[in-house]
């Protein structure tokens, strides 16, 4: 018997002979094979078509993977000054970054809205009636807008920012979030019995806040510390034992120690993990490219090249300008791939990890093509990862989502760390600064980061600190612009 597999179409074909099961073939006949219970060997050689490429269906806008069965409130607890808004906001886009619907609600701001300009602590006073009033009123309407984001607006997942810091507001938060919505309900308790971390706080967040915009410094920060005071008088931690039925964790001066109790399901233990590993020590992040490789001047995407002469250059003034950095305790990260590792190849004084998870996205059956290549010889698939970058998968490779989900570690550890270097590829940094800049779904495949270029991240109070630095050294650009300009989902569509 001859068996011959005709590369065109998938078919099998069989001439004179038995098929495995003893069957007997007419001299010809065709049989389809069946990717489904093809072997992978025989699957890789077929060329892609409707039933062997496994590209992810498009999803509905803003749908991702669902890691959410129940929404859940998150609600802080602390003083003033212990960094609950600080632990909120970087939450809120560690959750939104793995594609968790997350928003923040910060009762202060809610309290500003409500009030005129702010006096003084007076109106933080216990036995100040008329402010309490105020006050309990704006954590209700915030606590309901958190209800109605939950219930109507698609949330997946609020952050109650405020004080809490009594037993009777957290039952009541317990009450509306439990017992009447069904939702659940994680506190999280920030205790710093620290000096100089709660001064720190005050000196770069409190006494800057729109509280204070008319004070001067010293007036602010007497005025604050006499907020604190007020709250003090009043302030009842978390305790496992008066509050066994409650799910929450304490973190100590920011990391130094946390206790967890009774958390519930995925998102409360992704959540308990990440808060573990953050801390406030002062540190910069330096993200970079490998220097240009030869593939990069052919603009083919994926592969292993070496590095071009340029990209050589640019190994040797990146090494230069790190040495006169003068970074205490710097760590190097690279990407497996021949072209990052070749670009650390100066920086000698300095201990160097090598991450898998750090290559570039799998282009799949595109690695080592041209975009002009890729659009002749798969127009469907090229215009499909144009309709939603994000979201599309190579045939046989990745998505940027997917992508986000292999660097979830990456983040982690980035988390834990003081100084680092990475270098690695323009999709992973793309991922990795849309991570420290919170930027969205839609935004992230088309951050610009230029080959030759030191990106410079300064994480700040709230957010992060931004520096390009470039090297001068000459090399092609690799960046595609957004497509979608107006009429392009109708002509594309229509195509699909």
């Amino acid at each position: 018997m001859s068996i011959s597999l005709d590369l065109t179409n998938g078919s099998l074909r069989v001439r004179n002979g038995t098929l495995g099961n003893g069957t007997i073939c007419p001299k010809k006949m065709e049989v389809k094979a069946c990717p489904s219970v093809m072997s992978p060997e025989t699957k890789r050689l077929l060329p892609p078509n409707t039933e062997t490429v496994q590209t992810k269906p498009f999803p509905i806008r803003g749908e991702r993977a669902n890691y959410v069965n129940s929404p859940h409130v998150i609600a802080m607890v602390g003083l003033p000054a212990r960094g609950k808004t600080y632990i909120s906001k970087k939450l809120s886009r560690y959750l939104n970054w793995i594609g968790i619907n997350t928003r923040m609600f910060n009762v202060g701001e809610y309290r500003r809205h409500a009030t005129s300009d702010y006096r003084n602590h007076d109106f933080f006073r216990a036995d100040n009636a008329e402010a309490m009033a105020i006050r309990n009123q704006c954590a209700e309407e915030a606590l309901e807008d958190v209800c109605n984001w939950l219930e109507n607006g698609g949330g997946e997942v609020a952050v109650f920012d405020a004080t809490n810091s009594t037993l009777e507001r957290r039952e009541k938060i317990r009450d509306v979030i439990v017992n009447k919505m069904g939702f659940k309900l994680f506190f999280v308790e920030s205790v710093c019995d620290d000096p100089a971390i709660i001064e720190q706080n005050i000196m770069e967040v409190k006494i800057s806040s729109p509280d204070y915009k008319n004070m001067n410094k010293d007036t602010a920060l007497n005025d604050f510390l006499q907020r604190i005071r007020h709250y003090e008088e009043k302030y009842q931690p978390l305790d496992e034992k008066v509050e066994s039925n409650k799910s929450f964790m304490k973190i100590y001066n920011t990391g130094e120690k946390v206790l967890v109790h009774k958390h519930e399901g995925h998102v409360q233990a992704r959540i308990v993990y990440y808060l573990m590993n953050i801390h406030i020590t002062p540190r910069t992040i330096y993200l970079t490219r490998h220097g240009e490789s030869e593939q990069n001047l052919e603009g083919r995407i994926g592969g292993d090249s070496n590095l071009s002469p340029r990209g050589e250059e640019y190994a040797r003034a990146l090494a230069k300008y790190i040495e006169e950095q003068k970074i205490d305790g710097l760590r190097i990260w690279t990407s497996w791939l021949k072209r990052t590792i070749q670009t650390v190849g100066e920086l000698r004084r300095a201990p160097q990890e090598r991450w898998k998870a750090l290559n570039e996205i799998d282009a799949g059956v595109c690695e080592e093509m041209t975009y002009s290549e890729i659009k002749k010889q798969y127009p469907d698939e090229f215009a499909a990862r144009d309709l939603n970058k994000f979201a599309y998968r190579y045939p046989r490779g990745e998505s940027y989502e997917d992508l986000v989900a292999r660097l979830e570690p990456v983040i982690m550890e980035l988390e834990r760390q003081g100084n680092v270097l990475v270098v690695s590829h323009q999709a992973v940094l793309r991922c990795l600064l849309a991570y420290f800049l919170d930027k969205t779904a839609d935004e992230l495949p088309y951050l610009k980061v230029p080959l030759h270029t030191v990106i410079k991240l300064t994480p700040v109070a709230y957010g992060c600190r931004v520096e390009h630095v470039s090297l001068n050294i000459e090399a092609v650009d690799t960046h595609r612009a957004n497509q979608r300009s107006p009429g392009f989902w109708k002509t594309n569509l229509n195509r699909l």
